[in-house]
């Protein structure tokens, strides 16, 4: 019974072995599958949590991605910045050295009309000296008694009283004639001379008498201009011959001061003579 009981025991250990020796030998069957298949059992929640957090990383990543990429894209790369730099500068130095140039060609050309100009004034200079030289210095100019100088001419304002021809032709035997007044310095030099009265009024040489409206001086040269009054000459009676009033109205003035008025009237007349100076 000892030896039953004992086989009995020795036929279960060898059982046991056998058990554990075909589970050793399988060859699709590895002891890693047991702790895989217990640790799934586990539950997914650790993995879970780990995907969320990588997608989330990639989503960020790819949205810096391409903002950065739209950033850059619309602006220049630093290169072409540079080149148009360069380009604008070199661009710059082109018109300075452009405007050098030019610069010095006016200079040139500056410097020869300054020559030119000089040797026209050397000549010039040397002209005048010899002609200062050759001729003789002008004596001044000495007027009769009772008349007054102004430039070159000599004048008399009368004091008796003649028609205008009788004026002109008494003018004429001192060797001038009734005055032509040309400027205003002149007009106003002779309005100086005359008196003021109620009405003095003298003759000077000036008529339409050929041809009405149509003034001329006693040298047969039109009129120019002239210092009429306002509304003269209007040839009122028969007002052929021009001559100058002064007043004691302070308000006139000398360039307003000619009227027309008929030629036999008897006035006061102002004669001019041309001395033009003599020589030493």
């Amino acid at each position: 019974m000892a030896a039953t009981g004992s086989s009995a025991a020795s036929d279960r250990m060898y059982s046991h072995l056998i058990d554990e020796g075909s589970y050793e030998s399988r060859p699709d069957v590895h002891q890693s599958d047991y702790p895989v298949r217990d640790l799934r059992r586990s539950g997914p929640g650790p993995f879970r949590f780990a995907t969320i957090c990588l997608a989330t990383l990639c989503a960020i990543l790819l949205i810096s991605i391409i903002a950065v990429t739209a950033h850059y894209k619309n602006k220049p790369p630093p290169g072409a910045e540079a080149t148009a730099e360069m380009q604008k500068e070199k661009a710059n130095v082109s018109a300075l050295m452009e405007t050098i140039t030019k610069l010095q060609q006016d200079n040139k050309q500056l410097q020869k009309e300054k020559e030119e100009l000089q040797l026209n004034l050397t000549s010039i200079l040397t002209s005048k000296a010899t002609a200062t030289t050759a001729k003789p210095s002008r004596a001044p100019i000495v007027c009769p008694t009772n008349w007054h100088l102004f430039t070159d001419s000599c004048y008399l304002i009368s004091k008796d009283r003649k028609s205008w021809a009788d004026s002109q032709t008494y003018c004429q035997r001192q060797g001038g004639h009734l005055a032509i007044i040309l400027t205003a310095e002149e007009q106003t030099f002779l309005w100086d001379l005359l008196p003021r009265g109620h009405w003095n009024s003298y003759w000077f040489g000036i008529t339409d008498g050929e041809t009405e409206d149509e003034w001329k001086w006693v040298d047969d040269t039109p009129l120019v201009g002239g210092f009429w009054e306002e509304n003269e000459p209007n040839n009122h009676i028969n007002e052929d011959c021009g001559y100058i009033v002064k007043t004691q109205v302070l308000e006139r003035v000398a360039t307003k001061s000619w009227y027309d008025a008929p030629c036999t009237m008897p006035l006061p007349y102002i004669c001019e003579k041309e001395m033009g100076g003599t020589t030493q």
